[in-house]
């Protein structure tokens, strides 16, 4: 692909901008549980009950709830304000947790871990798409805004990569609920200290100003429903990976490569984020998410058949590096194609997706990881990239804007990647 790297202000510059570190570092702390709920539940409930599918299910239900209330949440913080949400929000979803967590190791029946998974999912906060929107409040129409675009996509990758990689390391080195507990004390913790602050929160919209103000829901916008299933599939691998990985290296007796295993797939991911946001890409967004989604696809074939410690950390490592490029570029179409005042709610839309598709791949996979042989958990990411890859290449040309030359008003979009320092 060609590519270029612009002079615009870096990553550096940014970070030097004044009250920024006041929301940054709790806000990447109360982000980190987004990533870490499902492997967390996967790992402990599996413990308690021998069965990947029974674990599955349970984390799908958590999913499907956060998906499902997610937008709800972002509609309410633009109209009430973040803090208005957050606070009663964190401390929901602490004790949800808790529950969960307690009910599980008393060897609670299945049908009380599936109730407590409701509100464990629905209260779930939505910290990045609140990020965006505090970086909107200091930036406007600053050419750091792009900058901070980027910046945030790249954040997104690593909380994507680090949680599941933190909670399997406190699962399998400490004991099998510490991933929940510590998912809770940093949602609790983090979340507090990120609602505090309220110099750089969003002002939320007065009455008359709701009122005069038609919404219209992003999941209207036929490019933000195809970019729905383009998340969908992403889940499904991260969702696939964690529980065919913990189970491959049980069957193989060394538990303990779950994390390295993972640690590479974590590590291709991360890499190409950083690389990603550091390109100003000359290719249009939609040929770029296209071929790098196929790309995926391509990598997800191969790790059914993959039977060494060897073979599977290369194709992981590879898995890994296409990630980031279709998440990234699926967060700059979402500022071409929805109105400012919608981008709050087509974020939460677009991360409840990956929360749907990995809490659906865990249950898929869980089942087949009990069900066949050893590694047929792995036929999950290559399904659910396929799937998706099918509706991507048949409804691409939904993702085509019917303008340009949007601003941002409120929250911070995706725009093109930028050079960093």
């Amino acid at each position: 692909m060609a590519s270029t790297v612009t002079s615009r202000p870096g990553y550096g510059q940014l970070l030097r901008t004044r009250g920024a570190w006041t929301f940054l570092l709790p806000g990447f702390a109360a982000r980190q549980p987004f990533a870490m709920l499902t492997i967390s539940i996967v790992l402990l409930v599996q413990h308690t009950t021998g069965s990947y599918g029974v674990a599955g299910a349970v984390s799908a239900v958590t999913g499907v709830s956060m998906a499902v209330f997610a937008p709800f949440g972002g509609k309410l913080a633009d109209r009430f304000g973040q803090r208005a949400v957050l606070v009663p929000g964190v401390l929901i979803h602490t004790v949800s947790v808790l529950s969960l967590t307690v009910l599980a190791l008393s060897d609670a029946p299945l049908w009380a871990l599936f109730v407590a998974a409701v509100p464990t999912g629905a209260s779930q906060p939505q910290i990045s798409p609140m990020v965006r929107a505090r970086w909107g409040v200091k930036l406007q129409d600053s050419p750091l805004a792009g900058t901070a675009a980027a910046f945030e996509s790249v954040t997104d990758e690593l909380t994507f990569v680090l949680g599941p990689l933190f909670a399997t390391a406190l699962c399998t080195t400490i004991d099998p609920a510490a991933g929940l507990f510590t998912e809770a004390g940093l949602t609790l913790v983090g979340g507090l200290l990120f609602a505090a602050q309220k110099s750089t929160q969003p002002k939320p919209a007065s009455r008359e100003e709701h009122a005069r103000v038609q919404h219209v829901s992003a999941l209207r916008i036929p490019g933000v429903r195809v970019l729905i299933v383009t998340f969908l599939g992403i889940g499904a691998v991260f969702g696939g990976m964690q529980v065919s990985l913990a189970a491959f290296t049980e069957s193989i007796g060394e538990p303990g490569l779950n994390g390295v295993l993972y640690g590479t797939f974590a590590a291709g991911n991360m890499l190409s984020g950083l690389v990603c946001g550091a390109i100003a890409w000359k290719i249009a967004p939609q040929r770029r998410l296209l071929v790098g989604y196929a790309a995926l696809t391509l990598m997800a074939s191969g790790l059914w058949a993959a039977h060494s410690v060897v073979l599977l950390a290369g194709l992981g490592l590879l898995v890994g590096v296409c990630i980031a490029p279709a998440l990234i570029t699926g967060y700059t179409l979402v500022d071409r194609l929805v109105d400012p005042s919608g981008r709050t709610e087509a974020f939460t839309w677009l991360t409840g997706a990956v929360a749907l598709g990995q809490a659906a791949a865990v249950t898929v996979a869980g089942q087949l990881e009990d069900r066949f042989w050893d590694g047929a958990g792995f036929l999950v990411p290559l399904g659910g990239t396929a799937l998706a890859l099918a509706v991507l290449v048949t409804l691409r040309s939904r993702l085509v804007p019917r303008s340009v030359g949007r601003t941002v008003a409120r929250g911070v979009g995706h725009r093109e990647p930028v050079t960093v320092d």
